[in-house]
């Protein structure tokens, strides 16, 4: 059987994943973290989804056993994304996405004014059990989010620290940013704020 991927970041896709048309039906071009209620979940150009993807070089390289860099990785990208019919439409063709609450939440997380975290200008949907990491609180180890669910988040690097990243995971009820370092290690909660 043919291996069919994403339209839009070229994840393989299968039932678990499909993306939802506005009537709530599965979209079966799409996944669900590049399509949501019938539109786009970011709007952004095929290079910035590029560098988006790109920081997932080690999930790829796991699952295919290549060891590329996440230079080269994004190389890869840039060659395969055109293929893509995402990439292929025009612009004004494109179902934007028009969700309020990201930029409600973009406009929140901003405000944090978190030291040595960058404004972020977007917020993808992700799943939870890739962002739900494990931190320390009280001697005890937990996990704050469903892995089942489904987040507004984004991963950006933190300014002047190299190898580490701030994470974002938001819904309706909770805005929360943590810091760690490569694939998650030493993962510390900065901020879990009620809404």
């Amino acid at each position: 059987m043919e291996q069919v991927f994403c339209q839009s970041c070229g994840m393989p896709l299968n039932d678990g994943i499909l993306g939802t048309n506005a009537d709530g039906s599965r979209n079966g071009e799409y996944c669900t973290y590049c399509y949501k209620d019938g539109a786009f979940t970011g709007d952004f150009t095929m290079e910035e989804m590029v560098e988006f993807c790109a920081q997932f070089v080690d999930e790829f390289n796991k699952n295919t056993g290549q060891n590329l860099t996440k230079e080269a990785y994004k190389d890869v990208l840039r060659q395969f994304y055109p293929s893509l019919k995402r990439w292929k439409l025009p612009a004004d063709e494109l179902p934007h996405a028009t969700s309020p609450i990201k930029q409600q939440l973009i406009d929140e997380v901003n405000a944090l004014s978190i030291s040595g975290m960058p404004k972020i200008n977007n917020l993808f949907i992700l799943q939870g059990s890739f962002v739900n990491m494990e931190y320390h609180v009280n001697g005890n180890a937990v996990k704050l989010l469903d892995d089942n669910a489904v987040y507004w988040g984004n991963q950006v690097e933190k300014q002047g620290v190299e190898g580490r990243c701030f994470g974002i995971a938001c819904d309706e009820h909770y805005i929360l940013v943590s810091e760690y370092g490569k694939d998650g290690v030493d993962a510390e909660l900065v901020i879990l704020k009620k809404r």
